[in-house]
């Protein structure tokens, strides 16, 4: 592995974290779609990943400390990947960016309410998120939270509409 930094720059040297536009999909997906295994994350990829580029960014991402995989105690041929509290830390940029993507690109509607809606709640918003999150994903509850419920409905309504 090669350790070598272009620069020290914060925004260089979190890109070279992240990877690639592979990696921050693959969060989103876990994030909002809740997808927490390697099939789910492959068959209900709107970008539509390659079965060998989701495998190499689950790797890297587990690598780098952005996800958890452990064993699928329903299946033991299956993981389950997990957030991190690194990439949990990730919403509010999420946020940003889906912000900047909504003003200065071509977005779907169905796609975009998420974005929307995290834009309007804001910092507030993108925290309730954020303890949502790892309460799933660093203390393994199963309840569904009220943020990530909202979100989800938000987005179905909009997909009934298109």
């Amino acid at each position: 592995m090669n350790d070598t930094k272009r620069s020290g720059c914060p925004i260089n040297l979190t890109l070279e974290a992240l990877g690639d536009r592979w990696s921050l999909i693959v969060i989103r997906d876990i994030i909002f779609g809740d997808r927490r295994h390697f099939r789910e994350l492959l068959s209900r990829s709107e970008e539509g990943i390659a079965t060998n580029i989701l495998a190499d960014r689950l790797k890297r991402l587990t690598e780098n400390g952005f996800l958890t995989r452990s064993a699928d105690p329903s299946h033991k041929q299956k993981a389950i990947y997990s957030l991190t509290e690194k990439s949990i830390q990730l919403i509010p940029l999420l946020a940003v960016m889906g912000a900047w993507g909504r003003q200065h690109t071509a977005v779907s509607r169905p796609l975009a309410i998420r974005a929307k809606l995290l834009e309007e709640g804001g910092p507030a918003l993108w925290s309730a998120l954020m303890d949502e999150l790892r309460s799933a994903h660093l203390d393994g509850n199963s309840v569904k939270s009220n943020t990530i419920v909202e979100l989800q409905k938000a987005y179905e309504m909009e997909l009934a509409k298109a």
